[in-house]
């Protein structure tokens, strides 16, 4: 069409726009909207109806140039919006977090935050005590502590200090390490009263260590004075052990100590190593408690005070009362260890007991250890008294006598012609002296200590009667005391014996038993034929003061009470001091204004190296009874390889101590005297 300009398709060629025909037969130009079309309908809409194509889009006429569209500029009001609905929405989360913790959680967070801060800490039991019959302490523990450092943590400690004094963020004068260990190991040197030098305490606060321990068993009061001065000092809770009384009754007490090397062990504790305080440790020791404190910055190091809440209560241990008699047991450890020196013998053993109730009243080995002290001897430590069965010699002769007496085979002055030897199967058996047949009474044949005489007694009361005695008698088979370790020594089952079997027997070899057996074959005598089981714990005191008696021992009929009064009787004569042959082997026992019935033994030692029965090796016994008339003591001795051979008259005869011991007893117990003499009573007829 003239005077019309050309459209150009935004970024495409020029083209020249197309006349169409309107229905009502007018000419309209595609690409100029609105025109042709109904007023107010859209040039697309406007086409709908008749099926036509819209008029394409023409760009305006104007310069020949790219058309961007622009951009529509930001719209501050929804981003405020938006800002906002944010901020709103985070308080109403945290309002209804608030909310939930305040109201909902606020019990289970405080208690989670309490424990966080809260530490558990083991509350020691107090250990009991050992007491003697007469409730004299023999071991007791006090508290005490134990001093520690940590030298590297109070290094760095240093070193941090110093370096904000330089950045100006502390105030002060710079430490010195050396300088401060230096005036902390003087001063824990002179409070310590010289338990540990200056030098060692130095060594260790210097060493390059995390964690030391500078010294034990310090004083509570004493160590608090150190932490006061020095608080980098830790001061950790111990409780030391107590023996007043050293050594006596150390071998039956033990020893009980703080182990730190023990990982079985309990922290805060004490345990047994060895004696009663090992055996009896679970009484003893009771059950440690468990206690909860609020600690500053968790450390259980510093408890705030008044934060204590025990979880679990400390149980202490309960006391432990003994048979013993401290002052008995003290004097015959002494007079126990002096003859064994004058003897010049390898060792020895002793027991006192009661003759009615076999409780020990001492028992001793004449080698011991101090528990007080340290670097024990682990042979010291024993107790050979109960430990160590040796063959008893003639000392044994009372089973033969109880038999005989018992079988009505005789009666004390019997004659009896005894030769000087015997054969009993393939051995022949001689007395300790050389004789002819010789007219003993039986009271003669025990208190001449005739090997022969014995033997043809045993003969007649027969071996299964003799086997029966023994088990009676309790030999083969450990007392029960209630000590550890005990042996039960050895007699050949009846089973086994051989034609020779009993050739030994009778006169105390072939077979091995303790000190502490051996007198209890007298105790049976001494208590009218019952033996009673040795004991040597009386009762068990717990915390609350309530006594536990131990439990009473089951009494053993051996024989008759009579047979017994006729063994007791019999045996009286052995102490017999009177012109040969009718002296006993056991004079030098007598003690004036008592009666006193016992047995001598000298048993020789088996000698492996030589293969046979020594000639200088021996143990020499003594087993009696005090007084004889009115038991009320049994004593029982063994001295281990006297110097026997051209040795001093203790290596000969154990009847001297006896003699001490019984004078001992009846002074510190005040036994009446006995009413009447002992009768004289021949040994061989004239």
């Amino acid at each position: 069409m003239p005077g019309q300009p050309r459209a150009r398709r935004p970024g495409g060629p020029v083209r020249r726009p197309v006349q169409r025909v309107a229905a009502s037969g007018v000419p309209v130009r595609s690409g100029l909207p609105g025109r042709g079309a109904p007023r107010g309908v859209p040039p697309r809409a406007a086409t709908h109806g008749s099926g036509r194509r819209p008029p394409p889009r023409t760009v305006p006429t104007g310069p020949r140039r790219l058309v961007r569209a622009k951009r529509k500029p930001p719209n501050h009001h929804v981003r405020v919006v938006v800002v906002r609905f944010l901020l709103i929405a985070a308080l109403v989360a945290a309002g209804l977090k608030l909310v939930q913790v305040q109201g909902f959680e606020a019990e289970a967070l405080a208690a989670k935050a309490e424990r966080q801060r809260m530490t558990e800490i083991d509350l020691p039991a107090h250990r009991g005590s050992i007491l003697d019959r007469n409730g004299m302490a023999l071991a007791f523990s006090v508290e005490s502590r134990s001093l520690a450092f940590q030298p590297r943590a109070q290094r760095k400690e240093i070193d941090t200090f110093n370096k904000n004094i330089k950045d100006g963020k502390a105030k002060g004068e710079p430490l010195n390490f050396d300088t401060e260990t230096q005036e902390m190991a003087r001063f824990m040197a002179t409070k310590l009263g010289g338990k540990v030098s200056e030098g060692d305490l130095l060594d260790k606060l210097r060493k390059d260590a995390n964690f030391v321990y500078l010294v034990h068993n310090v004083e509570p009061g004493v160590a608090r004075q150190i932490q006061d001065e020095y608080p980098s000092v830790i001061s950790e809770y111990r409780a030391e052990r107590e023996y007043p009384g050293k050594t006596t009754a150390a071998n039956i007490i033990g020893v009980a100590n703080w182990r730190m090397d023990d990982k079985d062990v309990k922290k805060h504790d004490l345990h047994g190593l060895a004696g009663l305080e090992l055996l009896r440790d679970y009484e003893l020791a009771g059950k440690p408690g468990r206690q909860e404190v609020a600690t500053e910055e968790g450390d259980d190091g510093v408890i705030i005070p008044g934060t204590e809440r025990d979880l679990r209560p400390a149980v202490d241990g309960s006391d432990l009362v003994l048979t013993i008699d401290a002052d008995l047991q003290y004097f015959l450890q002494q007079a126990l260890a002096a003859y064994v020196a004058k003897a010049q013998a390898r060792g020895g053993s002793a027991v006192i007991m009661d003759a009615k109730t076999g409780e020990v009243y001492a028992l001793a080995n004449d080698k011991t250890f101090d528990p007080s002290s340290n670097g024990w001897d682990i042979e010291e430590m024993g107790n050979p008294a109960i430990s160590n069965p040796y063959e008893p010699g003639s000392v044994n002769k009372v089973v033969t006598a109880l038999c005989a007496v018992d079988q009505n085979i005789t009666s004390p002055l019997d004659v009896h012609q005894v030769p000087g030897r015997i054969q009993v199967a393939d051995r022949t058996v001689r007395d300790a002296w050389s004789h002819g047949t010789q007219p003993f009474t039986t009271t003669g044949i025990f208190a001449k200590s005739s090997n022969v005489g014995t033997l043809m007694l045993a003969q007649e009361c027969g071996q299964d009667k003799f086997s029966q005695m023994l088990k009676k008698l309790g030999l083969g088979a450990r007392t029960g005391v209630g000590l550890a370790g005990e042996s039960a020594g050895r007699v050949p089952p009846r089973n086994q014996w051989s034609g020779s079997t009993f050739g030994n027997l009778p006169i105390g070899q072939g077979l091995s038993m303790t000190v502490l057996q051996m007198a209890g074959m007298y105790q049976a005598v001494a208590n009218d034929g019952v033996r009673v089981p040795p004991r040597v714990v009386a009762e068990r005191v717990t915390p609350e003061g309530e006594r536990i008696p131990e439990p009473e021992p089951k009494p053993v009929r051996v024989v008759d009470a009579k047979t017994a009064k006729v063994v007791r009787d019999m045996f009286r004569a052995v102490v017999q001091d009177a012109p040969t042959p009718n002296n006993g082997t056991g004079k030098p026992a007598a003690l004036t204004g008592y009666q006193i019935s016992g047995k001598t033994g000298t048993a020789q030692q088996f000698d492996r190296t030589i293969g046979r029965y020594s000639q200088e090796k021996y143990w020499i016994t003594f087993a009696g009874i005090l007084p004889a008339d009115d038991p009320r003591f049994v004593v029982g001795i063994m001295i281990d390889r006297p110097k026997y051979v051209g040795g001093p008259p203790e290596g000969k005869t154990a009847a001297p101590l006896f003699h001490d011991i019984a004078s001992h007893l009846a002074q510190t117990y005040n036994i009446p005297l006995s009413k009447k003499q002992t009768p004289f009573v021949p040994l061989i007829q004239q």
